[in-house]
């Protein structure tokens, strides 16, 4: 399968979604190995070829991976902004910072609801899928999403009071 489209997944479908080669290129990675996982799940009568099944878990996955990749430019460059972080510090300097900022995101997720920090825990920080989050939380995955807002909202208002 990997010979007959994972070129073509790779030009046409999950380059295109993302702008950095190494990602995308684990990107094609996951994509096959979640093909191998859930090739049970394929149904031939449903499905024209088994090409637009594969395509549909690159886009999915490559959403993912753009997301993951998005939020971390974000944060980077908000804490830049902020002058939180500086680009001429000692080797030494920088894992201390993570580490108060570890725990400043520790103290305020321990001031939010349980399952509002427990929703920012998973789908943040483990970075798990929005269903995966939702069977954790015992909800539906929009019930899932209302809380994941409500929580970002909570956090924001908390981690200012913290600084």
């Amino acid at each position: 399968m990997y010979r007959w489209y994972g070129d073509s997944l790779f030009r046409e479908v999950i380059l295109p979604r993302i702008p950095v080669r190494e990602l995308a290129e684990d990107v094609l990675r996951d994509t096959f190995r979640l093909v191998i996982e859930r090739i049970g799940q394929y149904k031939a009568e449903t499905n024209k070829s088994i090409y637009f099944w594969i395509r549909r878990i690159a886009i999915n996955r490559g959403l993912d991976v753009y997301r993951s990749w998005r939020r971390a430019r974000q944060l980077e460059e908000l804490l830049l902004a902020e002058g939180a972080v500086s680009t001429s510090v000692e080797p030494e300097e920088p894992e201390m910072e993570r580490e108060d900022t570890r725990a400043m995101i520790e103290a305020t997720l321990g001031k939010l609801n349980p399952r509002y920090a427990e929703a920012l825990k998973l789908r943040l920080i483990d970075e798990q899928p929005r269903e995966v989050c939702a069977a954790q939380l015992g909800v539906t995955v929009g019930n899932f999403d209302v809380i994941l807002h409500r929580a970002c909202s909570a956090f924001r208002k908390a981690y200012g009071e913290e600084r």
